[in-house]
């Protein structure tokens, strides 16, 4: 442990001499059909991580596809022409016939009028072709391959605003990873879809439905915007699962996952040139198809305090946001800076007073949320500890945020939150997979040059700027409020 923090600390004292080396040594190459391609060469050990990033995610679904995103996520699992079956000739024919009665299930189910016996049988009907199936799938032979040739990692996300795939795996196995990715761009097959869409369902009951944390995050994004599409949930809501399609799933496939909305990132032992070769290889012949267009929803001004209440039987929980503006606004960063004063460890000050002097809570974090493309909050998250209430932890929350309002920080406790962020960042980038990961998401995003950037926009941030950015975003007019509590009887 020695060793890492002065590690740390010999990085923090030249990072900004490191941001600039490593700015100079990450290459940004364009295929001639849009694909954005970043590399890092890295030769301390003979492994690269590679990280697809597509800029699409839930916030660029509409109400009829809601999960959409998510959905073919986990879709694109299940194999491709080749990988994932046994024979996809004899396997073509069963699936068609399987979409043809889910879909016809799917129109009946909502229909009031619906023929109850007709809809039975065609479930019965379903099912049948279900087992058909089967014996033509083979499960998780992605995953088979890779672990078999030393992958580690292999796994993927969906965001607001962007959904990931990545592996880290032997530099030497690099080929095998393009041939199966462009594979699953190519060749995609979107079987065993209807199984997997009451997987995604029961995995929205586990993590929301039934789970008090789940829940009360979503009321207080729900709460907190009524126009842009944030307000719903990367998963969707349960109705929205249920009734998504193939059809719904394969168009946002074919539409939005293509080279133009692509970021391929590579960083570890590899030579750039012969990478740029490979993946020109075996992406190049992909049609380029067209870019996600921009949210134009605007979140109006909020103009009251939103306060929602979930009853649910577990301990209490308090969750208080604030709008504030997204990456790149210089006011992002004030955020990150007043985020480490407020909640940054043990001696940071909610965390001093709430949870060491008068134990109010158990935990209080701060973090941003629920995307970062477009204006989001800045959420603070407590645990009100027994037997003190969610509303004396607020009380004391907001007297903390007062003092922000009025008293500059001094110079000392600007200086180590500034610290701190830069040496988290650092922590990250030490790893093949955290700079692969932070460099995919940034450049996504609109700019990888933020990762390198950061430190010198971090000195830009003073004392005024903080009581600034606190009077205009810290007031009551701005927040939400969501607590959950044991149902009062």
């Amino acid at each position: 442990m020695r060793r890492l923090i002065i590690c740390l600390g010999l990085l923090l004292l030249g990072q900004p001499l490191y941001a600039a080396q490593l700015g100079d040594r990450v290459q940004e190459e364009h295929l001639a059909n849009g694909l954005t391609l970043i590399m890092l060469e890295r030769h301390e050990a003979p492994t690269v991580s590679a990280f697809i990033t597509f800029r699409v995610g839930s916030s660029n679904e509409g109400v009829e596809n809601r999960g959409v995103a998510h959905l073919l996520e986990h879709m694109l699992f299940k194999g491709t022409k080749t990988l994932g079956t046994r024979d996809y000739a004899a396997e073509e024919p069963i699936l068609e016939k399987i979409e043809a009665v889910g879909s016809r299930i799917d129109l009946l189910k909502n229909d009031p009028g619906a023929d109850a016996a007709e809809l039975e049988g065609l479930r019965e009907r379903l099912h049948l072709l279900q087992q058909q199936e089967k014996q033509y799938v083979v499960k998780g032979e992605f995953s088979r391959i890779y672990a078999e040739n030393g992958g580690v990692g292999y796994n993927a996300f969906t965001g607001k605003d962007q959904t990931t795939y990545l592996i880290s795996l032997p530099a030497n196995k690099l080929e095998l990873w393009a041939s199966i990715e462009s594979d699953r761009l190519k060749n995609a097959v979107l079987r065993e879809f209807y199984t997997e869409r009451e997987v995604v369902r029961e995995e929205r009951r586990r993590s929301y439905d039934s789970n008090p944390s789940g829940l009360l995050y979503e009321a207080l994004i729900s709460s907190a915007f009524k126009v842009h599409p944030y307000r719903n949930p990367v998963i969707g809501w349960d109705s929205d699962i249920e009734n998504l399609s193939i059809a719904e799933a394969r168009d946002f496939f074919k539409r939005y996952y293509r080279p133009v909305n692509m970021v391929i990132t590579l960083v570890g032992d590899f030579e750039a040139r012969k990478a740029r070769a490979l993946v020109d290889r075996y992406f190049s012949s992909i049609s380029p198809g067209v870019p996600v267009p921009r949210v134009v929803a605007l979140e109006p001004p909020q103009q009251g305090e939103r306060r929602v209440t979930v009853n649910f039987d577990a301990e209490p929980a308090l969750l208080i946001a604030f709008h504030k503006p997204a990456m790149p606004h210089m006011d992002d960063y004030c955020a990150d800076v007043l985020t480490d004063i407020l909640a940054g460890g043990s001696t940071s000050r909610l965390y001093k007073r709430l949870v060491i002097e008068e134990q109010l809570a158990s935990n209080v974090q701060i973090y941003g949320a629920p995307g970062n493309r477009y204006a989001n909050l800045l959420v603070i998250d407590a645990t009100p500890r027994f037997p003190h209430s969610a509303a004396e932890v607020e009380a004391a929350i907001y007297a903390e945020l007062d003092k922000l309002k009025v008293a500059a920080v001094s110079t000392a406790e600007l200086k180590r939150a500034r610290n701190r962020l830069i040496t988290n960042n650092l922590r990250q980038m030490r790893s093949n997979k955290g700079l692969a990961g932070l460099l995919s998401s940034y450049a996504a995003l609109g700019d990888w040059h933020y990762l390198i950037d950061y430190a010198d926009k971090l000195q830009g941030i003073d004392p005024p700027k903080l009581i600034a950015f606190a009077n205009r975003y810290l007031t009551s007019a701005n927040r939400t409020v969501a607590v959950l509590q044991r149902e009062v009887k």
